[in-house]
Order: C-alpha cells, then sequence, then structure tokens
C-alpha cells in the first residue's frame, strides 16, 4: 500500500476493495481487480534476468563492487508513483541498469559489474514519435544527435512498441515490446530520424505508444520517455 496525503493530493496504491490511481484529469479511486499473469515468454526473460543478476550479485561481485552500487543507488535516488525519491538499494539498481543489457542484447549482452561513477540517470533529449506507418508496419523516431549518448561507442536509445489501441485511449501503462535500438558511436553518430519494426501489425487509425530509454556504456539507464501516436497509412 502506497498512499500520500489527503484526498485530492498525490495517492498510488491500494487500500481494501479500493485502487489509488491518477489520469490527465487528476487523482481517482476505483475497484480493486486481481491482474491475470500471462507469463509470457518475455515476462519470463525478465524474470530469468532478475534471478541472474541476484545471483550473480551476491556469488560473483566483490564486496567493493556491491559497495559502489550502493554508492552510486545512494546518490541517484529514482522517483516512486508519487513524485518521492526512493532508494533502491545497490542490488536494485544493478538489475535496473543490467536487465536492458540482458533483455536486448545491446553490447554484446554483457552484464557490468562496475558501477558508474558518474552520479546521475543519463541526461537525454526526449525524442519525437514522426510517424507509425501501416505501409511500412515501421515507426520513425527523431532524436537530438548532438546528445551525449549518440557519440559514444556501446551507448543505445532503446525503443518500446506497444500493441495497437483505439485512438480514444489517451492513458497507457503496459506492457510495451521491445522494438529496436539506435545504437551511438563515437566516429560517425546515427541520423536522425531512425525507422524501427512494430512490434506488434498497426492499421491506419490505430493508436500506438511508444516508450524509450537510453542505456550508456557505464551501465547508466535513463528515465523513460513516453509518447503516443496514430497510424497513418
Amino acid at each position: 500500500m502506497l498512499l500520500k496525503g489527503l484526498l485530492g493530493s498525490q495517492m498510488s496504491g491500494a487500500v481494501g476493495g479500493l485502487v489509488a490511481s491518477r489520469n490527465r484529469s487528476g487523482p481517482y479511486f476505483r475497484s480493486r481487480a486481481i491482474p491475470v499473469n500471462p507469463n509470457t515468454s518475455f515476462q519470463q526473460e525478465v524474470r530469468s534476468a532478475l534471478s541472474q543478476l541476484s545471483a550473480r550479485w551476491s556469488g560473483v561481485l566483490t564486496q567493493l563492487q556491491r559497495d559502489a552500487w550502493d554508492s552510486y543507488a545512494l546518490n541517484v535516488p529514482l522517483t516512486n508513483r508519487v513524485g518521492d525519491p526512493v532508494n533502491v538499494g545497490g542490488i536494485g539498481m544493478y538489475q535496473r541498469c543490467n536487465v536492458p543489457l540482458l533483455q536486448t542484447g545491446q553490447a554484446g549482452g554483457l552484464i557490468i559489474d562496475t558501477a558508474p561513477t558518474v552520479f546521475n540517470l543519463g541526461e537525454y533529449t526526449a525524442p519525437q514519435i514522426v510517424d507509425v506507418s501501416e505501409a511500412t508496419q515501421q515507426v520513425t523516431i527523431a532524436f537530438d544527435n548532438t546528445d551525449a549518448w549518440a557519440n559514444e561507442d556501446d551507448s543505445d536509445m532503446l525503443i518500446f512498441v506497444s500493441r495497437p489501441r483505439n485512438p480514444s485511449v489517451n492513458y497507457f501503462k503496459g506492457p510495451y515490446r521491445y522494438s529496436g535500438a539506435i545504437e551511438g558511436d563515437s566516429t560517425v553518430p546515427p541520423t536522425s530520424p531512425q525507422t524501427l519494426n512494430v512490434t506488434f501489425p498497426v492499421l491506419i487509425g490505430q493508436k500506438v505508444f511508444v516508450r524509450a530509454a537510453v542505456l550508456r556504456a557505464d551501465g547508466r539507464y535513463s528515465a523513460d520517455f513516453r509518447g503516443e501516436d496514430v497510424t497513418s497509412t
């Protein structure tokens, strides 16, 4: 349960049969429902990655390495659902930074055991969804190729795409499926825009939600960008 403040202020979590949530109009309560766990292959991959990293944390990393991840987590708090800063701990940050590597196979899927020494999540300029096309079944993403990640080897902007939704849907939490990566290059940065295949078939007039995040070479994993677009011809 995570509730904060009085009715009408920031709230998130569940109590009894009610769930506190919010949309564009503000906070609200809805009836609590037990979600169905489809246990898809993609969920299994993430759970396997978490288990692998947990075992590696206790069985492979040295105490100095664990201390460095603790220090990184302490200096780089994450934001919870009601906007408060939270220290997720060294192992939490170690998993957060490495799960995308294992999930996407970027940088050879090599696990980063050495904690970042730059205390931030890796800032970047928010990308723009230029188009989602029925004809090509691709999403076109524009980005700032002068950003640090775009000019660094083994850094990537990871793109995740939703199933198509009705155009009236204005809020989407997930799930998203990994579409591909825009890879940074210290010699010749990637050109903008870039096109990637959608992860589910789309038809004209359907709405598609896109999530992007930047994974830096030192393991920093950024906050998410989320956007949407209606499929064109």
